[in-house]
């Protein structure tokens, strides 16, 4: 009886483990609606504005 209690006791370790890390994928930023337009999405309110990021040469660009 003991050794079933400890290995249910790991399943539900893992299985919750499993959970953390499930929940830690993902996008980051503010949730949005369904119905929300793709150009609003996932921005924030405030002063300041990104700036697009500048597109530089990666080293296998050649490859592909």
């Amino acid at each position: 009886m003991s050794k079933s209690l400890v290995n249910l006791a790991r399943f539900a370790l893992v299985l919750s483990l499993t959970g953390f890390v499930a929940v830690g994928c993902g996008r980051k930023g503010d949730l949005d609606r369904p119905s929300t337009p793709v150009e609003q999405q996932n921005k924030r309110g405030g002063p300041a504005k990104a700036q697009p990021a500048q597109d530089q040469p990666f080293l296998l660009d050649p490859l592909l």
